[in-house]
């Protein structure tokens, strides 16, 4: 079972700390307490909330690092057949969705509510300027 601190979790719903505590003290998302008293949010409860309300409101949360294809975030969805499998990354206000082979997923023990992190290489970029208003 994968466990987040709470910090962890804020970063990957791209919200504050304390907006993590409220949910849960709300209820909507499953946390247990260390002996020391410090909060872990459930994995699997934190990729539920996630897929529930994914694409609700973006936060704006931005990436303070250069590498700015670097998407941390947790695994919210893993379908895989016998040769290929779909694994679904929520980062903050981004779904990141990979393609890879059922083998890579088994190598790598993948499974929503872990965490992991998205690595975007791409040869080409497409970028849209749409006018606001």
């Amino acid at each position: 079972m994968s466990e987040f601190r709470i910090g962890q979790a804020a970063e990957v719903l791209g919200v504050s700390a304390d907006t993590v505590r409220r949910l849960a003290d709300d209820g909507q998302i499953e946390t247990r307490r260390t002996e020391g008293g410090h909060r872990l949010v459930d994995g699997v409860s934190l990729a539920n909330f996630v897929a529930e309300h994914s694409g609700a409101a973006g936060t704006g949360a931005l990436i303070a690092q250069s590498a700015r294809n670097r998407f941390p975030g947790i695994v919210t969805r893993v379908v895989k057949d016998r040769v290929a499998a779909q694994v679904e990354i929520q980062a903050g206000p981004h779904r990141v969705v990979s393609l890879m082979t059922s083998e890579a997923v088994d190598e790598l023990g993948l499974e929503p509510g872990m965490a992991a992190t998205a690595i975007v290489k791409a040869t080409q970029v497409v970028i849209d300027v749409s006018e606001v208003g």
